[in-house]
C-alpha cells in the first residue's frame, strides 16, 4: 500500500480540520482529505465505508483515478486510512474529483468541507432511460464516474438519531441550492455522498431533536454546506 504523506499543518485550529494527503497509485498522483477528530463523535453517512449511524473516529475523502475499476472500494478506503495512521472505525468516501480543490465554510459553529466533480450530473427523478447505474458509494461495483459531490459536516452539539437523518436531508437541500445558484441545471450526481458528524451525547448535555433548515443547528449547517459547495464548484463546474 503506497504511503500517504501529509504536508505541514498551518493556520488556526478548526473543529473540522482535515489533513491534505497525497499518494501515487497506478502511476498517478492522487489526493485525499483525512479528518481525525478522535473519540466522542457520532456520524451518519451514506458512504460505502462506515455508512449508517455509529460512533466514528475519522473521515477519509479519497480521490481515485478516472475509470476506477476496483470491486472492493470499502477495503481500498480502509487500507488508505490505515496507511495514513487512522485508527478505529471511520467513514470512507471516494471521488474522481481533485479533492485538493475543496471548499470549506463555517457558520455559527457548524463547519462543512465539500469536494465537487459535476461532469456527470442530472436530476434525481430522471426518467428510466437516463439512469446511470450504481457506483462505489451506492454499491461495490467499483465504477467511479468523474462526477461526485462529497460533503462532510461537523457540529459541536449532540443530535438524536432522527436529527442526524434530518441533518442529511438539510445538507442535501443546501447542496442542491448551491448547484442551482451556480447555474447548474441539476440536483447532483449519481454518486454524491454525505457525512454529518455530531458530538456523542454526554451526561447532562442537551441532545438536539431537530436539524431541519429552520432549526438552530440545521440552519447553520445549511448555510455552511451551501457556501462550501459553492466554493468547491468554480474550478470544476462547466454550466
Amino acid at each position: 500500500m503506497p504511503a500517504l504523506l501529509p504536508p505541514p499543518r498551518t493556520g488556526a485550529a478548526r473543529l473540522l480540520d482535515p489533513e491534505h494527503l497525497t499518494r501515487v497509485e497506478d502511476g498517478e498522483r492522487l489526493h485525499a482529505l483525512l479528518w481525525r477528530p478522535g473519540p466522542g463523535w457520532r456520524m451518519v453517512s451514506s458512504a460505502v465505508l462506515g455508512g449508517g449511524i455509529a460512533e466514528r473516529a475519522w473521515v477519509l475523502n479519497a480521490q481515485v483515478a478516472h475509470g476506477y475499476r476496483r470491486t472492493d472500494p470499502a477495503r481500498h478506503l480502509a487500507g488508505l486510512a490505515r496507511a495514513a495512521g487512522a485508527r478505529g472505525p471511520g467513514v470512507g468516501l471516494m471521488t474522481a474529483a481533485d479533492v485538493s480543490a475543496h471548499g470549506r465554510a463555517r457558520d455559527g459553529g457548524a463547519e462543512a468541507v465539500a469536494t465537487a466533480g459535476v461532469s456527470v450530473r442530472g436530476w434525481a427523478a430522471a426518467p428510466p432511460e437516463c439512469a446511470t447505474g450504481a457506483a462505489p458509494q451506492e454499491s461495490t461495483s467499483g465504477a467511479a464516474p468523474p462526477g461526485t459531490v462529497n460533503i462532510v459536516v461537523a457540529l459541536p452539539v449532540a443530535l438524536s438519531d432522527a436529527a442526524l437523518v434530518n441533518a442529511v436531508m438539510t445538507a442535501t437541500e443546501a447542496k442542491v441550492q448551491a448547484l442551482l445558484d451556480a447555474g447548474l441545471d441539476c440536483s447532483g450526481t449519481p454518486t454524491d455522498a454525505v457525512c454529518v458528524a455530531a458530538r456523542a451525547p454526554r451526561d447532562g448535555a442537551d441532545v438536539h431533536a431537530f436539524a431541519g433548515p429552520r432549526s438552530e443547528w440545521g440552519a447553520r449547517l445549511a448555510r455552511a454546506v451551501h457556501r462550501a459547495v459553492r466554493a468547491a464548484l468554480p474550478a470544476v463546474a462547466h454550466p
